[in-house]
């Protein structure tokens, strides 16, 4: 496995065959990310890992709005711009939740300010030993999954399916033939724009922290997604979320979710090596 510097890694308009291992903070991180048409148009998800001094990191993941003007530079722009603004804080001795929180507002600030009119959604998880806490604008989500499938943690999309799923008005089925499927409520690079902070968790040591774009829930049940993420090693838990959402995507079936999309999964264990 590559082991990062300080400085991170970033991945940008990428193309990947297969997901790809890190070691990072004492555990191990995995990245896979791809547009829907490899070759014929860029790949307006963007996806950073980045370690920091005291037992510190940080996943990433943005994901271009393709309805507006520029997705894959304003995915890049608003991802540098958090990554600069953490270190920076960082350096000068600011907490790392205070960090994302001020590399979150700057992302918004630097879109309006360098691509009006363009936008993307942002997640981030910062991780201190074993805590780790989730920060969130627009629907690219944070999971985390238990050894035994549990779902530990799942933030709320911010969309209109996504608050009704919330609610109770709509199940997962349902929201996912929703005609409002698309719409997203809340991005980087809105005026309106409004960071979500998760609580706190302890990670067990079996236990999988999972940032994908809308091109992962958009064709894969939560069901399916715990089960491969419980049950595989890091690597295999990857390859089979990036087997089984481009099934759908290329083969549709009735019954089953099928939204050809650009698609990204960050994902990191606790632990130094897989068993």
């Amino acid at each position: 496995m590559k082991l990062l510097s300080e400085k991170g890694e970033t991945f940008f308009d990428a193309a990947m065959e297969r997901p790809e291992l890190r070691a990072l903070n004492g555990g191990v991180a995995a990245v896979w990310t791809r547009p829907w048409a490899p070759g014929e148009a860029p790949n307006e998800d963007a996806v950073a890992l980045l370690e920091l001094e005291g037992g510190r990191a940080l996943l990433a993941l943005a994901d271009g709005c393709g309805g507006q003007p520029q997705g894959e530079k304003a995915a890049k722009l608003a991802l540098q711009t958090l990554l600069r603004t953490v270190r920076e804080s960082c350096s000068s001795g600011a907490e790392l939740r205070e960090a994302i929180l001020n590399g979150l507002e700057q992302a918004n600030l630097a879109l309006r300010e360098q691509l009006a009119g363009s936008a993307s959604t942002l997640a981030a998880v910062e991780i201190q030993g074993r805590i780790i806490r989730p920060y969130h604008v627009g629907d690219s989500e944070v999971l985390v999954a238990g050894a035994r499938g549990k779902l530990k943690l799942r933030t709320i999309s911010h969309s209109p399916t996504g608050y009704g799923m919330e609610s109770g008005l709509l199940d997962e089925r349902e929201a996912l033939r929703h005609e409002e499927r698309h719409l997203v409520s809340n991005l980087i690079g809105n005026e309106a724009m409004r960071i979500e902070v998760g609580a706190a968790l302890e990670l067990s040591e079996r236990d999988t922290v999972l940032i994908a774009s809308d091109g992962l829930w958009d064709n894969l049940h939560t069901d399916e997604i715990l089960q491969r993420l419980c049950i595989w090693p890091l690597e295999r838990a990857m390859t089979g979320l990036a087997e089984g959402c481009l099934k759908r995507m290329l083969e549709p079936r009735e019954g089953k979710p099928s939204k050809p999309d650009d698609v990204s999964l960050v994902a990191y264990r606790p632990r130094k090596a897989e068993r």
